[in-house]
């Protein structure tokens, strides 16, 4: 192989326009392609029945089958069928083959012309003036901009080609071709680009809206591993200070006992040193452990005096035997009972709410329900993300929950979050 770097500026521009023509028109030019049949999700197509958009599907094909048809009647009416017959075989060609289609009409143009006896506009009769116009539009629309610009031009100078040195006499069809074919290929051109415009936006935004809600999850799962970083320290902290005070408190310990809670404060000690440095990646530089404990059901009263307070109107009910339940547990129950109201206040501004707590023997039920919202203030948009943190937190606990709008248009979360009854030793 010739290495074109050592060639002329001017062999290397040619050398790499035919090979773009090659492989736009050459490469795969028997390859066949079916024409696949029309989205129906369009903001058109979408409204209709849907048993009429069964058939809508298919209507790209109809038009190039009409297409065909027009151009064969055009030479049935000029008594010659068969020169109608020949460029609407090319136009239905590009159904299935469409760069080959392009050749055919391209070639066959001269012998429908010299059947037709049509020398006027040599090389093109009005069969193939239109079928060579229709198959470019269809090859154009469903191949790329580069291959619509090559038939353009190979047109053209086939087009002169058969003028000057296969011409009878007579005026040409060529320059009317090209300037039809010019504007057509142009208009099939932009809405190329801007439909590949709109797919690659669409992409984006797909991938915009996926990258936001991991972004999310990822941040509420970092607020949950700090709280209960909070929560497993406070606790491995009280264990190694019980444990190394354990001894004081029993008059001459022996020291089997007091090499156990000794062990026992050195495993506490190396556990709370590993958790913190585990777990200390999740921190932000700038993040600062809260000096007050972690809030528990028990501070539901002063939450729903605050919200209250903001205008909105609740009602709480706890139901069954209240009970102490682990540290985790209450922790999340308050963030999910904060968030659920949080969204009552943002969302469905003059509604109402309800909060129930049932304590039963598997666990924890909660229920947040509100009405529609009422008043002349209108929701604030959401994307969704408390609900989000909310499901995090009741799957952590293994937990269930549903989050939905209820027949009224107001919404209602519900969860349940297993916490056994824990027996006294």
């Amino acid at each position: 192989m010739t290495d074109t770097k050592t060639r002329s500026p001017e062999y290397r521009m040619a050398h790499g326009m035919f090979m773009g023509m090659r492989r736009e028109l050459l490469d795969d030019a028997l390859a066949y392609r079916p024409l696949t049949p029309m989205a129906t999700d369009g903001p058109v197509s979408r409204r209709l029945p849907r048993f009429i958009r069964v058939y809508v599907a298919w209507f790209p094909h109809a038009l190039v089958v009409g297409a065909a048809l027009i151009v064969m009647s055009i030479g049935y009416t000029e008594g010659r069928p068969v020169t109608g017959i020949i460029p609407a075989g090319a136009i239905l060609l590009t159904l299935v083959r469409p760069v080959a289609a392009f050749w055919v009409s391209l070639a066959t143009a001269p012998f429908v012309s010299v059947m037709s006896g049509y020398w006027d506009g040599w090389p093109w009769a009005p069969t193939s003036f239109i079928g060579q116009l229709t198959v470019m539009t269809v090859v154009a629309a469903r191949t790329r901009p580069r291959t619509a610009a090559w038939m353009w031009a190979l047109t053209g100078v086939f087009g002169f080609f058969c003028e000057v040195f296969l011409s009878r006499g007579g005026s040409t069809s060529t320059w009317p071709l090209l300037v039809t074919s010019a504007f057509v290929l142009l208009c099939v051109t932009v809405f190329h680009t801007r439909r590949a415009a709109k797919e690659e936006v669409t992409a984006q935004q797909t991938v915009t809206a996926q990258e936001r809600s991991r972004r999310t999850l990822l941040e509420e799962r970092t607020t949950i591993a700090r709280e209960l970083h909070d929560v497993v320290a406070h606790h491995m902290s009280v264990v190694a200070i019980q444990a190394e005070a354990a001894p004081y408190r029993v008059e001459n310990p022996p020291p089997e006992l007091e090499q156990a809670f000794a062990t026992i404060r050195e495993n506490a000690v190396a556990a709370l040193a590993e958790l913190r440095r585990i777990l200390g990646v999740v921190r932000a530089e700038d993040y600062e452990a809260p000096d007050a404990p972690q809030p528990t059901l028990a501070d539901l009263e002063s939450l729903i005096a605050n919200v209250r307070e903001a205008g909105l109107t609740v009602d709480a009910t706890v139901t069954g035997a209240a009970r102490e339940l682990p540290q985790g547990v209450e922790l999340s129950a308050y963030r999910i009972v904060q968030e659920a109201l949080s969204n009552v206040l943002r969302h469905a501004p003059g509604a109402s709410a309800r909060v129930e707590v049932s304590y039963v023997l598997g666990g924890l039920g909660l229920r947040v329900v509100n009405g529609p919202p009422r008043g002349l203030v209108k929701p604030s948009p959401g994307a969704g993300h408390g609900i989000t943190g909310m499901r995090e937190r009741v799957a952590m606990l293994d937990g269930e929950m549903t989050a939905e709008t209820t027949g009224d248009g107001g919404y209602e979360v519900a969860a349940f979050i297993p916490a056994p009854r824990q027996e006294s030793a």
